[in-house]
């Protein structure tokens, strides 16, 4: 008896020592366009979970969304860190990363084909739950996340951090399905309070439900270490914020997937 005990707690522990996230990058495309994409999700799950869509910021692809990815799974999510640009596309310094994410946002109708085939591409996954899905993004993938929420895309969440909040086209709003989190720096030069204030009124006239969340003395970027911690010039990190955004986010989906 003794003997099967241990047996069966050796397998217990093989097991559950095998278990773990699993990530893999990909390819995928939007029309002739290959992009790159990683996916992470918890193999101890069984089944299919809800779908994270996260979207890098102005330097494309790389590490930071797919750490983002990462900690996604070990929540009990499956999380696809989505490409933008291009495979190989990757911005050398910020003058690069400037006008390409200008590109984007200059041609809306471009930036939500990107976003959109990379939502097929997440939706394809085994692990996933093609009803709940939302998405995170991180500066210019703020601005992307909440054009996949204005394409008018079948999703239930937008999550956007330290993102860009304008849109050319305003009445669009009232296409959104999802449930919009907005957490924003109160300090950050590079949106104006002028966008804030449109934003807000894009999302009344379209009848969105929507949260604006402010941390104090949190600039541009306030989620990511590599942006140093200079507040003077206007993208820099803040562990306070950084912690309390994610906070927020976790909540917001067990709201919204519940």
């Amino acid at each position: 008896m003794k003997k099967m005990i241990v047996l069966f707690l050796f397998l217990f522990l093989s097991n559950s020592a095998q278990a773990a996230v699993q990530t893999r990058v990909f390819e995928y495309q939007e029309g002739e366009t290959v992009l790159q994409g990683y996916i992470a999700f918890d193999d101890a799950i069984a089944g299919k979970r809800p779908g994270i869509l996260v979207v890098h910021d102005w330097m494309g692809f790389g590490p930071f969304a797919n750490h983002k990815a990462d900690d996604l799974a070990k929540l009990g999510y499956t999380a696809l860190a989505v490409d933008i640009y291009g495979k190989g596309i990757r911005p050398k310094d910020a003058g690069e990363a400037g006008k390409l994410s200008g590109m984007y946002k200059g041609d809306r109708a471009l930036l939500r084909k990107r976003i959109l085939a990379g939502y097929e591409a997440l939706k394809n996954e085994d692990t996933v739950d093609e009803s709940k899905v939302a998405v995170i993004g991180f500066c210019f993938g703020g601005t992307t996340a909440l054009e996949l929420a204005r394409s008018g895309a079948p999703i239930k969440g937008v999550v956007s951090f330290h993102g860009g909040l304008n849109t050319p086209t305003p009445m669009d709003a009232k296409n959104i399905k999802a449930k919009v989190l907005a957490l924003h720096g109160a300090d950050d030069p590079h949106v104006s309070q002028e966008e804030v204030k449109a934003f807000e009124n894009e999302m009344n006239n379209g009848g969105v439900d929507w949260q604006f969340v402010k941390y104090s003395g949190a600039v541009h970027s306030f989620t990511n270490p590599a942006a140093g911690n200079d507040n003077s010039k206007g993208v820099a990190y803040n562990e306070r914020a950084d912690k309390r955004s994610w906070i927020a986010m976790k909540d917001f989906f067990q709201e919204i997937f519940k």
